[in-house]
Order: C-alpha cells, then sequence, then structure tokens
C-alpha cells in the first residue's frame, strides 16, 4: 500500500484541529485544575495562572503545528509527526488517569476521549492504511518529547509572566 498525500494532509489536520479544540478546553480549564492540584500538594509553585496558562499552551501549538505540517508533507514519515501523534494519543489516558486520582474534573478530562483520541486515531489509522504503522518506540519518543515540551512551555510562562497566584487564592483541601 501507498499513502495518499490528500488522505495524509486532511488526517494532520485533523490532529491539529482535534488537539486545538482540546486545548481550548484546557486555556480555561487549567488554572482551576492547578490550583488543586497546589492544595493537593501543599505548594502554589505549580499554580498557573490564566495568562501562563495561555502562553504555554501557544508555545505548545507552536511544536504541534510543527508536527502536523511536518506530518502532511512527509506523507506520515516524519519522525517528529509520528511521536507527536502517538503521545497526543497516549496524552488521553494521562487525563482520564487525573481525573481518577482527583475524583473530579481536571482540565481537558471532556475533550480528550471525545475528540483528541478520536482525532489521533484517524491519523493513527492513515498511517496504518498506508503501510506505516506506529510503533511502541514512537509512543515511548512522544511521551518524552511532549512531557520535556510541556515542562519547557510552562517554564517559558512562568519566566516571562512570573509567578502564579498569591497563596491566599489557593484553596486547602
Amino acid at each position: 500500500m501507498s499513502i495518499e498525500p490528500a488522505r495524509t494532509r486532511i488526517a494532520a489536520v485533523a490532529l491539529f484541529a482535534a488537539w486545538l479544540v482540546h486545548d481550548v478546553e484546557e486555556v480555561f480549564t487549567f488554572p482551576a485544575t492547578s490550583r488543586l492540584l497546589a492544595a493537593r500538594l501543599g505548594t502554589d509553585r505549580v499554580v498557573v495562572s490564566p495568562s501562563q496558562s495561555v502562553l504555554a499552551i501557544a508555545l505548545m501549538g507552536v511544536l504541534v503545528g510543527a508536527a502536523c505540517v511536518r506530518g502532511a508533507r512527509t506523507q506520515g514519515r516524519s519522525r517528529l509527526y509520528r511521536a507527536v501523534l502517538a503521545g497526543l494519543e497516549a496524552h488521553v489516558v494521562t487525563h482520564i488517569a487525573t481525573s481518577i486520582s482527583f475524583k473530579s474534573y481536571t482540565a481537558g478530562l471532556i475533550t480528550a476521549p471525545l475528540v483528541m483520541f478520536p482525532g489521533a486515531r484517524v491519523a493513527r489509522a492513515e498511517l496504518r492504511r498506508g503501510g506505516s504503522p506506529l510503533l511502541p518506540s514512537d509512543t515511548v519518543h512522544g511521551g518524552a518529547l511532549l512531557f520535556a515540551a510541556a515542562i519547557f512551555s510552562h517554564f517559558i510562562s512562568r519566566l516571562f509572566l512570573g509567578a502564579g497566584y498569591p497563596r491566599a487564592r489557593i484553596p486547602r483541601m
């Protein structure tokens, strides 16, 4: 089988669109989730302000967007695209696990399984149909890449926008 460039482009666009919808939810909900995490950990160092959330997610968008462009241009053969695709698909599990751990809604829970996962599955299926299925190593690389990119994005957002909320705003559990 061969990969059809038009179908690969559509799959890459679908992946980016799914990420975008999912991360719009996170823009609005991540600051509250960070306050829940701060209360659980007993430190305000993890609190993220709304402006920090927007910047960190925008920085991740640059990575995801670049990966999707590479995926479309290389008919899905780009290592970056494959890693980001596999990492986003696996990331859905972290949203569900986090909400189970907190026993409540956490940022991204609604759109992760309903939008992000199907978007990633469409892209995965296109690679498989074209004879180039994702490998377990793609998931390992993707998880490591997205984790490092998330830490870097939040570091940059704190560097440019300062610390999160003052301690007094953190709810205590």
